[in-house]
């Protein structure tokens, strides 16, 4: 497979899961914002600019008082913004645009009609139909393009390559929600039950990653720091856990044929073990915040690793 093909499936994948990525963040900051616990609702609500890092380009664009209505647009709308949802998609849509001899037609339908969709929707009508709702209709959309990809494509590198994309940007979102959490309250580091304000953040966080019916088949009891922590690192039937994503990421990466990217293949190997047989007591003990930056930097190199071996035109 010729280098920049694979490059377009690789970013057509992780655009597509960073922009359902973002309704999800978006969904819980908005969740939040709506509880009678949050002090200040447009605050919870631009915990989304540093979660995603785009605190600075939103005062540029914006000034320095968050509004909520101002970061909902943000998120969504604003074409300045290459992490917004309309600016993922349009992304997605303009890969799968120059591999379409790559992906089979329904694969195809899927990202042109959401592109399509999202091109028609206004400020107006997003206020209509309701913020919770078009959340929705993103994650709906993007679980289309994977079920179409499932379904109807051949096993072949081209769909290795969209697999590669979608796990390595679930992995990265997962850790840097998880993240923003713990650096923000520093709760969790010794074990207990949480206070009624951050077992409201805590379950809205489990929500926007589709775990809370996980954690509530493994643990049972009232929602704890270190359990959510545990579930989302470390296990490994839980679709957006670290060791989940690393663990499909080391499967498929040595399926694409010839000999390139061993040392992608090496590093994912390595991460992916790690993790399979890591522990939460050492995670906690060393501070979950800490090891989440370690491992965000970890999740980048690896980023580069599979870029330079299989992506970048030689």
């Amino acid at each position: 497979m010729l280098s920049r093909t694979a490059d377009s499936l690789y970013w057509l994948a992780r655009y597509l899961e960073r922009a359902e990525n973002t309704a999800r963040l978006l969904e819980v900051t908005h969740t939040l914002s709506l509880m009678p616990v949050s002090a200040d609702p447009a605050a919870e609500l631009a915990l989304a600019l540093e979660i995603s890092g785009g605190t600075e380009l939103y005062h540029e664009l914006h000034g320095k008082a968050p509004d909520s209505s101002k970061v909902l647009h943000f998120f969504v709308f604003e074409t300045r913004n290459p992490g917004s949802i309309l600016s993922c998609l349009k992304a997605a849509r303009d890969n799968a645009h120059a591999v379409r001899g790559s992906i089979t037609g329904e694969v195809w339908e899927s990202v042109n009609a959401t592109w399509l969709e999202m091109k028609r929707l206004t400020p107006e009508a997003l206020d209509d139909m309701g913020a919770g709702v078009f959340f929705d209709r993103i994650k709906e959309r993007s679980h289309l393009f994977r079920g179409a990809a499932y379904g109807t494509m051949m096993r072949n590198d081209a769909f290795r390559f969209l697999r590669i994309g979608t796990f390595l940007e679930r992995a990265d979102n997962t850790a840097r929600m998880l993240d923003f959490k713990y650096s923000r309250n520093r709760i969790g580091e010794s074990a207990g039950a949480v206070s009624a304000a951050d077992y409201y953040q805590w379950t809205a966080l489990l929500r926007a990653l589709g775990a809370f019916e996980a954690y509530q088949a493994f643990f049972h009891d009232r929602v704890r720091a270190e359990h959510v922590a545990e579930l989302l690192i470390l296990n490994p039937v839980v679709p957006r856990s670290l060791t989940a994503c690393l663990k499909e990421i080391a499967e498929i990466l040595p399926q694409i044929e010839g000999d390139s990217g061993r040392a992608a293949k090496r590093m994912a190997t390595e991460m992916s073990a790690a993790l399979a047989w890591g522990e939460i007591t050492p995670i906690l003990a060393a501070g979950v915040h800490e090891w989440l930056n370690e491992f965000l930097d970890r999740i980048e190199k690896l980023g580069n690793a599979i870029h330079d071996g299989y992506l970048e035109a030689t």
